[in-house]
């Protein structure tokens, strides 16, 4: 399907000066879930406009834009760029203060999903990355009495998570070393799309898990999102370098050394969550042939048709 983009949203992205196209980018030859190499294309542009391409593992059937920015073109992207361009996108102020209040009306409703499993936790550290201005980290450490860490790539939004007591890190969690370091509670809220390396981080948190820790992390649904708007293109965006699926999701978990406890669709209809803990990694954790073939030829149908 050929999505129209409002005039007034072109001009409004436009008016940012952005050059996607001149940013250092990194081809990727392996995915980074199962190591095939054979791709294929399933967009060649994002809902900004920018010329961004998707690519599906024939393998797995995890997409992901490649090329993809390095790491020090996203640390810019982050600094400066993320927050205008998503409020150019919406015709709305999204800001490191604007996005608060939703923050915590999400922070309470994911609490009461992992109560269950953190309420008599055997440690007290909390580690969220990607944790923004601090709002969710702050509540999870009220409700469970947790000493929170956060770690975020955008300084604006570090420094407002700064001001609500949290020891913050500025930075790529790919790329910090925390030592020794370990924590009973690690949280990916809504950031896992935006990571680099999904694998890498996985098996990190992995080893910063205490030995009866727990992950929360959820993500936002490629499949839910481009029937949403019956469009490819409309569910990509320079800032998801990874589009993830429920089976590619359980294979990442599975062969990280994760055990799902629990998962739950949002009430947005585009997010799923899982809270997990430490386990043996899976032998069998790919998603199947069949599985792959069912998602490339239903974003086949998607491309070459219209909804009336």
């Amino acid at each position: 399907m050929t999505v129209t983009v409002s005039a007034d949203r072109l001009a409004r992205i436009a008016a940012l000066d952005y050059d996607y196209a001149s940013q250092p980018k990194l081809a990727l030859a392996a995915c980074n879930l199962c190591g095939a190499t054979e791709f294929v294309a399933l967009a060649h542009r994002d809902r900004y406009g920018y010329p961004a391409q998707a690519h599906a593992c024939r393998r797995c059937g995890l997409v992901f834009l490649n090329p993809r920015m390095t790491a020090e073109a996203y640390g810019r992207f982050y600094d400066g760029i993320y927050r205008p361009l998503v409020s150019a996108f919406h015709g709305r102020l999204i800001d490191a203060h604007t996005i608060q209040d939703e923050q915590l009306h999400y922070a309470a409703e994911r609490a009461e999903f992992i109560r269950p499993f953190i309420a008599e936790p055997d440690g007290r550290t909390l580690l969220d990355i990607g944790g923004s201005t601090g709002v969710v980290a702050h509540h999870f450490a009220h409700e469970f009495e947790l000493d929170a860490t956060l770690i975020d790539p955008a300084p604006l939004e570090v420094e407002q998570a700064g001001r609500l007591g949290i020891e913050t890190i500025t930075g790529l969690v790919e790329e910090h070393d925390f030592g020794s370091r370990r924590f009973d509670v690690v949280i990916i809220c809504q950031t896992v799309d935006h990571l680099l390396d999904i694998a890498g981080t996985l098996a990190r948190v992995r080893r910063l898990l205490s030995d009866k820790g727990l992950l929360f992390i959820d993500i936002v649904d490629f499949r839910a999102a481009y029937l949403r708007n019956w469009s490819v293109e409309d569910a990509v965006k320079i800032d998801h370098p990874y589009y993830l699926t429920e089976p590619t999701m359980a294979a990442y978990l599975r062969s990280s050394g994760f055990e799902v406890l629990r998962s739950d669709y949002a009430a947005d209809h585009l997010h799923v969550s899982y809270v997990c803990r430490p386990a043996a990694a899976g032998q069998d954790a790919m998603p199947s042939a069949t599985s792959v073939e069912e998602l490339l030829r239903e974003v086949r149908l998607v491309q070459n048709t219209s909804r009336t």
